[in-house]
Order: C-alpha cells, then structure tokens, then sequence
C-alpha cells in the first residue's frame, strides 16, 4: 500500500571497499548488545561476572554517516545535534558488525560468514533517562533510540579488514583520550553476539550490530569533537551542536 505525497528515505551507511569501490549499506535494523566489557560493568555499577547477554535496539534511521560530511573537502566536521530532554548526554565507542546474510540460529562457528564488514560509531545516550528508566523498570527506548543517537564511520567489508583480540578500541574527545582498551576484552565475542541474537531474531542483510562499550563513557557537550577509531577501520568523527529548533523539517 502506499500513500500519496509520503516519502519514506532509506537510510544508508558509506561502504569503503577496495574490491568494491565507494557504495553504500542500506540500514534494516540496528540491535545493540548491553554490558559487554567488564570494565564498564564494572564502572556502570553491575556485577561484571559473565551474565547473559541483553539486547535493545534504535531505530534504523537513527544511525548518522558521520563520512557524509567531507571534513576533507568541505573543512567542516559532521554534526550531530544535541537531543532535548536531557541534560546528561553520554558517549559510548562501539565496534559495529554489518550483517550481509539472512539467517536465524547461527552457530557460532559459522557466525563470521554471515557478516559484510565492520565500522565503528557511537552509541550516544541519554544517561539520565536510562537511570531513571533503571530504577522504575522501564524500558530504555527514549535513553538510547532517539534521533542522530548512532553516528557511523565507514563500512569496511570483512575480507578487507583485520581485527583480532588485540585491536584497539579507542575515543577521544577535543583530543583527549577517554576510552582506550581491546575489543579482545568483549564479554561475549563477535560470534557469540551473533548467535545469541539469530535465536531471537532473523538477521538480515542491512542489520547493524553495536557490540558494547569499554570503560571511560562520560558526558559529551555542544561544541564537543569526538573521534572514535577501531584498528585501521575509517574514524568516526563528528562534532556535538546545538539542541535543534521545534520547527526542523526534513
């Protein structure tokens, strides 16, 4: 069914591929892991033992193509406005997997075929909402699903991408670095994450999976520049603006 004068944009991400030139992903559904470093955990008050995994999901067109911006050309960073209804927005750097094929109960030895590459990005948070949210049992829809609330660097196909447990995780923000570790340190690898979610859901190609956050999340204000990189993977980087006006239309 469609309705005249209603135009639904498909949002993508930017592939960067030696093989494939300079594409684009398109966006089915993005899902997150919650708590899977240790060192977070830890720092977000939990119990940092191997718990099993959570899951919560944004919406698809919450992710931003923090690329899109040129910053080589045009000399201006990507963006993102800062969401109303919170006065303690949080960073969080996350390696992304890109899923390339459908399928639901994945083992986990056969998980890695399934992806089309990776990125990284930011799972910004609306850190006051989610501790309220915490206390009241509620859901984390509006702490962690509003919009721009998942700016993305580049998609690299898996085949042209090394990770391995010592790869580094890093963000820094005005230049200072604020989380730094290993996505070694993950509490349930990249193969894991992706079976444990294939038994809830069938993945499909143009899902995004946002694999946790190590220690060192913090506030983020307007005016911030946070830049975020995973091994050789393209940075994400983006500058936080201004809260923005009733009366944006798109």
């Amino acid at each position: 069914m469609s309705c005249t004068g209603i135009t639904v944009k498909q949002t993508t991400l930017a592939v960067v591929s030696k093989s494939l030139g300079r594409t684009t992903f398109p966006i089915h559904r993005i899902y997150c892991i919650g708590r899977n470093y240790r060192d977070h955990s830890i720092e977000m008050g939990h119990d940092p033992d191997r718990e099993p995994p959570f899951f919560f999901q944004k919406p698809a067109d919450a992710a931003v193509d923090t690329s899109a911006a040129n910053p080589t050309v045009t000399g201006r960073n990507c963006v993102i406005p800062y969401p109303s209804m919170t006065s303690s927005l949080h960073y969080e750097a996350e390696l992304i997997v890109a899923i390339g094929k459908e399928a639901m109960c994945i083992e986990p030895h056969e998980a890695l075929s399934h992806v089309f590459g990776y990125a990284v990005g930011a799972d910004l948070t609306r850190r006051d909402l989610q501790n309220e949210a915490k206390k009241l049992g509620r859901p984390w829809d509006v702490a962690k699903g509003f919009d721009y609330s998942a700016p993305c660097g580049e998609i690299v196909p898996r085949h042209e991408v090394t990770l391995d447990p010592d790869t580094p995780i890093t963000l820094c923000m005005n230049g200072e670095l604020k989380q730094n570790s290993t996505i070694g340190k993950m509490i349930w690898s990249i193969p894991e994450i992706i079976s444990t979610l294939s038994k809830y859901f069938k993945l499909k190609p143009g899902d995004l999976i946002f694999t946790g956050t190590p220690a060192g999340v913090s506030s983020v204000k307007t005016g911030d520049l946070i830049r975020i990189q995973c091994g050789n993977l393209p940075p994400c980087v983006f500058e936080m603006g201004e809260k923005e006006s009733s009366s944006r239309q798109t």
